[in-house]
Formats: structure tokens, C-alpha cells, sequence
């Protein structure tokens, strides 16, 4: 039986932390909170996938915070979202908050006098909800695909699944979310890449006719480079090296952002690293098209400083003839 159920709320009580204690308090609210925030949506998740609903994170992450600051003023451990109890919520009938708000009034009627009626269920009866509910969470439509799932995925399911069960749920957590850090990194890597094309022969490459015929005026001597969509800490790596092997043996290389959407400082500085590489190799630089965020980013770090303003072009046909002008009259363009 479930026994002695203790009834009445404890007093109010107000914390008093001194300034040494301060420091040791924070970083396991900060744990706590991480778990809680992770656990609540989780469950929302859950509820939205059965119910064919959508929550709104905000409000149940700002509900759940005011309710564990009052509840420390009890002396109550924090709480959260809890995907089972949610789950019987559910599959009883509850669709509306008013579901949820039921559920605390029972447990509290059973802390303010009507614990005794609790006393006498069995272990065994508590036992065999949590394995119907268990086997209800389960996503079952999911394992029947897995097979065709990416593996990458189904090896961060079942690290954490594995460290939830046999270390313990602030581990999984952490270490799955690391996992799955590094799996999007390299996700993103390979579909920023994709947007680097290099073009140094006027039938390849997607310009137009001007550009075109301004490119064969180089004889092979200028390529053109050009970025598009957004790059990031996951490409930034890469970015560099790739972009190396399109230019070997040219006199002029055009990095033309004009398709360029987002930049952030990783890649940025690998530009810098990719234009003082150029330098070192008495090559050319010529920066294209760029504007919006992505100049933003390279103007605030400094990385345009040392172009002269002659070598930042508007378009890709400046850029030829700002190139021409560098290699000189024999390649004299447009």
C-alpha cells in the first residue's frame, strides 16, 4: 500500500542567501531550470503530437517559472512538465487547460485532508499505470521507420536513452545535446558548402552574357568564386580549404557575395584567413556584391580594412574590370 500520506502545507518560508552562498546556489538553479525547461517541453511535445494541438513555449515556460518561485516559498521542490501524468490527461479526456488545473487541485485536496482515502492503493495498482502509460508514450510509428531514419539520429537516441537509463537524466541530457551539436555541425557543413562554386572558363558557371564575355577577355587568368546562402561555424573549417583548391594557379580571384545571405564570425574570419592566403601568393583579391548582414559582419571585425575601396565592387562586371586594371593592358576588359 502507498501508506502514511503526510497532509497540511508547510509555512511560509523566505529564503535568506548570504553573498558566499550566492555563488553555489546559481549554478545548480541553472541546472535545474535547463532540466525543467527541457522536461516541459518535451511534454508539451507530447501533447501537441496526440491532441493534433500547438502550445506556446512561452507561456508554459513563464507559468512553470512563476509557479517554482512560489512554491520555494514553501519549501517545495521545483516541478515540471511530466510527459506520463500528461499522457493519462489525455487519454481520459483533457484537452483544455482546465484538465491540468484539475489534476493540482486533486493533489492538493489530498495534502489538505482527504490523504486517508490514497493510503489504501496498492503498489502494484500504481505499478501497472506506469507500464500502460509507458507503453503508450512510446513512439511506435517512429521505430517501425527508424531503419530508414539518419544514422546519425538514431545513434544520439539511443546514447541518451541508454545514459537515461542506466546513469541518470542531467547526463543524458547534456551529453545528447553535445551529440547532437556536433551531428548539425556537420549536417550544416556539407549544405553550406554546397553553396561555393568556382567559375574560370566563360561556357561553365551561371553568369550572364556580359559577365561572360567580359571572362574571356582573362584567358584563364581570373576566377570567380561565389557564395551562396549562409555560412556559419560549421563550414568555416571547410571554407577555407575548399575555396583554395578552385583557385589554384590564377593571377585574380573574385569572391562574389552577392548571393551571400548571413556570415557569421567563424566564417568571417575565414575569409580573412582565405584573403591573406591570396596575398601571401601575390594574388589578387576582389571583393563583389557584398552588402546587407554579411558586410556588417565582415566591416565590424575589420576584415575589409585591408582592401583598398577600389577592390569592394558593386557587381560581378566592376569586379572584371577592377581586375583588369590590376593585371594590366594586356588584359584590359570592357
Amino acid at each position: 500500500m502507498i501508506g502514511n500520506v503526510p497532509t497540511g502545507l508547510p509555512a511560509l518560508h523566505l529564503p535568506v542567501i548570504s553573498p558566499a552562498d550566492l555563488t553555489r546556489v546559481i549554478q545548480p538553479a541553472f541546472v535545474l531550470a535547463l532540466l525543467g525547461t527541457i522536461d516541459s517541453l518535451l511534454t508539451s511535445l507530447v501533447a501537441d503530437s496526440i491532441t493534433r494541438t500547438h502550445h506556446d513555449s512561452n507561456r508554459e515556460l513563464v507559468g512553470q517559472g512563476i509557479g517554482n518561485m512560489a512554491a520555494g516559498l514553501l519549501g517545495a521542490l521545483p516541478g515540471a512538465g511530466a510527459t506520463m501524468r500528461t499522457v493519462v490527461n489525455v487519454r481520459a479526456g483533457g484537452r483544455t487547460p482546465i484538465s491540468g488545473a484539475l489534476h493540482a487541485l486533486i493533489l492538493l485536496s489530498l495534502v489538505l485532508g482527504l490523504g486517508p482515502l490514497a493510503e489504501k492503493i496498492p503498489h502494484a495498482v500504481l505499478a501497472g499505470i506506469l507500464l500502460k502509460v509507458g507503453w503508450d508514450i512510446i513512439d511506435w510509428g517512429y521505430l517501425k521507420r527508424i531503419r530508414h531514419a539518419p544514422r546519425e539520429k538514431v545513434i544520439v537516441m539511443f546514447i541518451t536513452l541508454g545514459l537515461t537509463v542506466f546513469v541518470d537524466l542531467i547526463t543524458a541530457v547534456a551529453v545528447g545535446l553535445i551529440i547532437a551539436g556536433f551531428v548539425t555541425a556537420r549536417w550544416m557543413e556539407e549544405e553550406e558548402l554546397k553553396g561555393v562554386t568556382a567559375v574560370a572558363l566563360a561556357e561553365h558557371g551561371a553568369l550572364d552574357d556580359g559577365e561572360r564575355a567580359l571572362l574571356e577577355t582573362f584567358d584563364g587568368d581570373v576566377v570567380v568564386v561565389t557564395l551562396r546562402g549562409r555560412f556559419s561555424y560549421a563550414s568555416a573549417r571547410q571554407l577555407t580549404r575548399q575555396v583554395e583548391a578552385h583557385i589554384a594557379d590564377y593571377r585574380a580571384v573574385i569572391l562574389d557575395f552577392s548571393e551571400a545571405a548571413h556570415i557569421d564570425t567563424s566564417a568571417a574570419m575565414a575569409v580573412e584567413e582565405l584573403v591573406g592566403s591570396l596575398h601571401e601568393q601575390g594574388v589578387a583579391s576582389i571583393i563583389s556584391g557584398i552588402s546587407g548582414r554579411a558586410e556588417k559582419t565582415l566591416r565590424g571585425l575589420g576584415i575589409l580594412d585591408s582592401h583598398n575601396s577600389a577592390d569592394i565592387t558593386a557587381s560581378v562586371q566592376d569586379a572584371f574590370r577592377r581586375a583588369a586594371d590590376i593585371l594590366g593592358p594586356s588584359r584590359a576588359a570592357g
